[in-house]
């Protein structure tokens, strides 16, 4: 190689910069002291982009950073999955060692990264791939972290333009979850390419929303800074004339500034910028210019072994051909014996300057070289490296063939995105290649199969369907049943994530395709008893569970036996025996363990928070739920397991009337881009925090988002039945009780009512709420509808003292309901019994008693509808709750709290994002404030709260 050939530097003086400079030294500053943070630096192509952030980045080393970077090629639009990240892992490995980089990450983690570099020994042999690819997003995540806990860490990720899907899923992840440590991502990219329908705006729009994310666009420069960059290129002061005319035909563009001051003395403009970008390959010997075409089909970076054997030349020739373009500063001499194109566009421009029938044969010579032999490129690339050159090529034969071999490297790294990308190129190509099912030794369907599988893990839902009933139109289930339960299995799993109905009938078919004792039975009989407990099905649940329990003993598959005891333990739970629930999920528990399954252990673990949460052992709940937590993360499934765990935590703090930590749970969980059902879990469970505080409007869009305004889930019964006390919740909340008493008297006529004991008397309770609202306006449906509760509590049981207090709610004991509370540590729940006890009561004495502790509970939880029944209450009875006559509080306690906010200047996006409440309903609380203090203006009610002593 030319080792010591560098190419001068086209201007050795950096040129302007100041504010950019400084904007990444302040934010890097921040990012120290306070949080992580990510910038965001656009700017069109040549502009400097990468000049920029190498004059930062060397800055912040000299200060004690530690720099790592990767950059996006253009083959990642082809399935080069996670290049970056990969690169900036490679970098690590050459500074640290492999064994270091593993020592930061919990045991065995470092096996998924062994699917990005072989350096990290074997892959793990963990193959539950609807987790994979969260458990290796978190374990890059964890790395990182554990680096910037050594030292501040600057990781910079250049042209995230060409970024695969999986790498832009990471680059949101990390954005969206680093917090805590010293640690700046910088990610550069050309806003200029950035049309309408490219996938890298609806990323840029999603990060522009997350705290710590800047955006900023790199401008030409000045006409003074062309002159300064044209005289440390010149090495003197330019002539004035030239300078003018440099800045007008360039714009201020430093790389076309460049050009042009390579051009001729009469600094003409080509006809078009491509033309301006050729000029300096142009003036290059003849010999030079072809390797330089050659070179750019390898792309921007090519090695020099590599490049040697597809122009044929030795290594002596091709460093003689290629000396003067290094020395024209076209090419540069790259780390890891390498050559790079200065730049993206001078590449570009060279590869389109490609013949036709040149084009196809250079990128077929660099596919058969590489094929020949894999090292000439960096591990893990040479599959997907031959399927684009045997593609660009127009060899459709080789084309499939390497496509598909690559589809099969990107599975491996959890790129299920790109894994698809390259099997719809197998599609494509099919018919293209007579004997194509020979050539990969899989037929059409299997093809299909493994885009369905591979869509189904991208959360592509739709696209999963689709290529799962392209598949099953292929096969007879009489000539292949194990196939077709199989597909059947998907579509369910499909079905499940939309919201649709179907999902016992398809199982049932997928049952009777495979009588007989064997792994895809199992697997059908395990779906089929989950669903069936789900939907109360519960003595058919736990007779086909069993059965699958029999069939994973005895060939042995222990994990499988967990999860059937985990499967039992829920029948245990919704039939009312949560003692045994916790001893089977413990059971469970003990196996993954022994077995190093994560995903096992999480699962019995979190089953048991929320049966100690229906016991009523809600401080017990939170504390396992902190150390579920916690092994997730150890685990590498804290966006999975960990969040589902994080609701269940939620629900417990709901609970103890910690409800300001429940929605900071919840806040933090859903910025973790959880599965739509768990997405939907944490709404569900923020809702019914949202409507006790009388956020109607965020109630309702959490209701929508969720489906329970649309009785969606109907199959669900534990869902349904959540959902519609919800809705009952909202329609009183907002002064509708006509039509809340609608939807009591639909959910009473042959309802899919949970067995879940709490669930249920949770929900019979909040229809006897309905009935007391709706009986001054219909006293004969409200007493029809409570009949029909009645009946139905008589064949409802208890399971523990929750589901108790709530059938005691029902029978009319709120005194006995609130003492239990009480014990359960349940301030809420005590607070609205004693309201429902002095409503019922005569007894002045004990109304003002239980009216004063509830209103105290109340005002603390900032529970407003609760304070104003209380108050209406004791109006009604003309009792004070005050030591002496007042006036009525002038502001309620939501409008106390967001008025401090107010004071401390915070925009009304901010006090949103604070309370866990939508921007409009902040704005409406402003504009309350405002109007009831009398003033005009946000400055005015500051004043005049700390003149009335409001915020003491």
């Amino acid at each position: 190689m030319l080792d010591n050939m560098v190419g001068r530097a086209v201007s050795p003086v950096f040129v302007g910069r100041v504010a950019e400079l400084t904007f990444l030294a302040e934010i890097f500053d921040q990012a120290r002291k306070q949080a992580a943070a990510a910038v965001l630096l656009g700017g069109e192509a040549g502009v400097g982009k990468t000049r920029l952030v190498s004059r930062f980045a060397e800055q912040a080393e000299q200060d004690g950073a530690h720099v790592i970077a990767g950059g996006c090629v253009e083959l990642s639009t082809e399935g080069l999955a996670y290049a970056p990240f990969t690169a900036a892992l490679r970098q690590l490995v050459r500074e640290m060692g492999a064994a270091d980089v593993a020592a930061m990450l919990p045991e065995g983690a470092a096996r998924d990264l062994a699917r990005l570099l072989p350096e990290f020994g074997e892959p793990s042999g963990d193959t539950e791939s609807e987790t994979a690819r969260a458990r290796l997003f978190e374990q890059i995540l964890t790395l990182l972290e554990r680096l910037a806990e050594r030292r501040p860490v600057i990781l910079v990720i250049e042209d995230i333009h060409w970024a695969d899907r999986s790498s832009r899923d990471l680059i949101a992840f990390l954005s969206r979850n680093m917090r805590a440590v010293p640690l700046l991502m910088v990610m550069t990219y050309r806003s200029d390419e950035l049309n309408r329908t490219h996938p890298l705006r609806p990323v840029l729009a999603e990060l522009a929303r997350v705290d710590g994310v800047s955006r900023v666009e790199v401008p030409r420069l000045t006409q003074d800074e062309v002159a300064e960059q044209m005289a440390g290129i010149l090495g003197r002061t330019p002539e004035f004339a030239r300078v003018g005319k440099v800045f007008e035909r360039t714009e201020g563009v430093p790389l076309f500034v460049e050009a042009m001051v390579e051009c001729d003395g009469d600094y003409s403009f080509p006809e078009s910028l491509q033309d301006l970008i050729l000029s300096s390959v142009e003036r290059l010997p003849e010999e030079t210019q072809r390797v330089l075409r050659i070179a750019a089909a390898g792309g921007i970076r090519v090695g020099h072994e590599l490049l040697a054997r597809v122009s044929g030349l030795s290594d002596v020739d091709l460093e003689n051909a290629l000396r003067p373009a290094v020395a024209g500063n076209v090419m540069q001499v790259a780390d890891g014996g390498a050559y790079a194109f200065r730049h993206a566009l001078i590449r570009e421009a060279v590869h389109e300057e490609l013949l036709p029938g040149e084009h196809a044969r250079m990128h077929a010579r660099y596919a058969e070289a590489i094929d020949q032999d894999r090292s000439l490129v960096p591990p893990g690339r040479a599959a997907i490296e031959m399927a684009h050159h045997w593609f660009s090529a127009r060899d459709d034969l080789w084309a499939l063939v390497s496509a598909w071999e690559a589809s099969g490297k990107a599975a491996n790294a959890f790129a299920y995105t790109e894994q698809i990308q390259l099997l719809e190129r197998v599609l494509t190509l099919w018919d293209k290649v007579p004997d194509a099912a020979e050539r990969i030794d899989a037929d059409h369907t299997t093809v299909l199969e493994r885009a369905s599988e591979a869509a189904y893990l991208a959360a592509d839902i739709d696209g999963c369907m689709k290529f799962a009933k392209g598949a099953l139109s292929e096969l007879d289930e009489a000539v292949a049943p194990e196939r077709v339960a199989a597909l059947l299995v998907r579509l369910v799993n499909c079905k499940v994530q939309k919201g649709k109905d179907g999902t016992l009938e398809d199982l049932r078919k997928a049952e009777r395709l495979v009588p007989l004792p064997s792994e895809t039975r199992a697997m059908v009989l395990s779906r089929l008893g989950t669903l069936l407990m789900l939907g109360d099905h519960v003595v058919e649940g736990t007779a086909v569970t069993q059965e699958a329990l029999r069939v994973a003993r005895s060939i042995g598959d222990e994990c499988q036996e967990a999860d059937l005891l985990i499967n039992l333990a829920l029948g245990h739970s919704i039939s009312g025996d949560l003692h045994s629930t916790l001893s089977t999920n413990r059971r469970a528990q003990a196996i993954g363990a022994q077995h190093k399954s994560g995903r096992v252990v999480l699962r019995a673990l979190a089953n048991n928070v929320d049966a100690l949460e229906n016991l009523g052992r809600s401080e017990d709940a939170v504390e396992l739920a902190v150390e579920g937590e916690k092994l997730a993360k150890e685990y590498g499934r804290y966006r999975d397991q960990g969040v589902f765990i994080a609701n269940n935590r939620a629900e417990a703090l709901e609970s103890l009337g910690r409800w300001d930590e429940a929605l900071a749970v919840i806040k933090r969980a859903l910025t973790m881009d959880p599965s739509v059902r768990n997405r939907w879990h944490l709404t569900r469970t923020r809702a019914g925090i949202l409507l006790a505080r009388g956020e109607a409007d965020t109630a309702k869009d959490d209701l929508v988002e969720i489906g329970a305004l649309s009785g969606r889930w109907k199959e669900w019964t534990q869902e349904w039945t959540q959902n519609t006390r919800l809705t009952l919740g909202w329609h009183l909340l907002v002064g509708d009780p006509m039509t809340a008493l609608d939807k009591a008297e639909s959910a009473l006529i042959d309802p899919p009512w949970s067995r879940k004991a709490m669930l249920g008397w949770r929900l019979l309770a909040q229809i006897y709420r309905v009935t007391d609202a709706a009986a001054p306006v219909s006293p004969d449906r409200a007493d029809a509808l409570r009949a029909r509760a009645a009946d139905l509590a008589t064949s409802m049981n208890t399971d523990g003292p929750v589901s108790e207090m709530f059938r005691l709610e029902c029978f009319g004991d709120f005194i006995g309901a609130a003492e239990g509370w009480l014990h359960l540590n349940r301030p809420y729940a005590r607070a609205k019994a004693l309201f429902h006890a002095a409503a019922t009561a005569t007894n002045r004495d004990l109304i003002n008693e239980w009216l004063r502790e509830a209103r105290t509970i109340a005002v603390d939880l900032a529970a407003v509808p609760l304070v104003t029944h209380i108050d209406l209450l004791a109006r009604r009875a003309g009792i004070s709750l005050t030591e002496a006559p007042e006036e009525p509080a002038l502001l309620t306690p939501r409008e106390l709290e967001v008025l401090r906010l107010v004071a401390e200047g915070r925009s009304n996006r901010d006090i949103a994002s604070q309370l866990s409440i939508s921007a409009k309903t902040a704005s409406v609380h402003v504009s309350n404030i405002i109007a009831k203090l009398g003033v005009s203006t946000r400055g005015e009610a500051t004043a005049a709260a700390h003149r009335l002593a409001l915020l003491s």
